[in-house]
């Protein structure tokens, strides 16, 4: 039976885990699939030798302070291959990925509630203390409507501008605490005039939900 790595976890908040592996000759890790995308930052020269999905077996050496990268879903077990000299290597894991995909989902749900019409839906989505900045008023941002209620009438007010409205061709970004959804907006007005124009949406977030929506959309004529 093998000896079994030494984890030491330096850092581990919402953006970033920092994990300091030791190993004796011949340790592993044990199997295991990792949930972010990670670097290894080589504290030792050394050769790993990697157990992999259906019998399969690998190789890497690593060189002291050059460090390399994975991708989220590598399945492993990883051995020292040496039988004389131990080794250690520092795993830099990206967690804030999975806020990243729930502030997507947000966004996704949010484009949703307003093809669907659904006022509450849309205020879901948006945190307690929230402010919708509307793409056309008086002010630089536009129209600002500030706190939950005010969001809430505006929302209503634009699906009663638009009887018919569709936000199509969403794409949505996120970095950091700031999201970007484009879009292309096809609707019709209530007295028959329609609009087709693209435009996008730069959210703030507040934990997982939107803070701030502040509108832009392009200008025909």
């Amino acid at each position: 039976m093998r000896a079994v790595a030494s984890p030491v976890v330096h850092i581990d908040d919402d953006r970033f885990k920092v994990t300091e592996w030791r190993f004796v000759p011949g340790a592993e890790t044990g199997w295991h699939r990792h949930g972010h995308d990670y670097v290894i930052v080589p504290l030792t020269d050394g050769r790993l030798v990697l157990d992999l999905p259906g019998g399969q077996t690998s190789e890497a050496l690593l060189k002291q302070g050059v460090p390399y990268s994975r991708r989220e879903g590598v399945e492993h077990n990883v051995i020292n291959g040496s039988d004389s000299q131990p080794l250690a290597f520092l795993e830099v894991e990206v967690v804030d990925d999975a806020q990243a995909h729930r502030r997507r989902g947000t966004m996704v749900a949010m484009m949703a509630a307003f093809n669907a019409r659904d006022v509450e839906g849309v205020m879901a989505c948006m945190a307690t203390d929230c402010a919708f900045h509307a793409s056309a008023g008086p002010e630089a941002e536009g129209q600002r409507h500030i706190g939950r209620e005010a969001v809430r009438r505006a929302t209503a007010a634009v699906l009663e501008t638009f009887p018919e409205a569709a936000w199509t061709e969403g794409k949505h970004v996120v970095a950091g605490d700031t999201g970007l959804s484009s879009w292309r907006f096809v609707g019709r007005r209530a007295d028959g005039s329609g609009v087709d124009v693209r435009g996008c949406d730069v959210f703030a977030f507040d934990g997982d939900l939107i803070a701030v929506k502040d509108s832009y959309r392009k200008a025909r004529g």
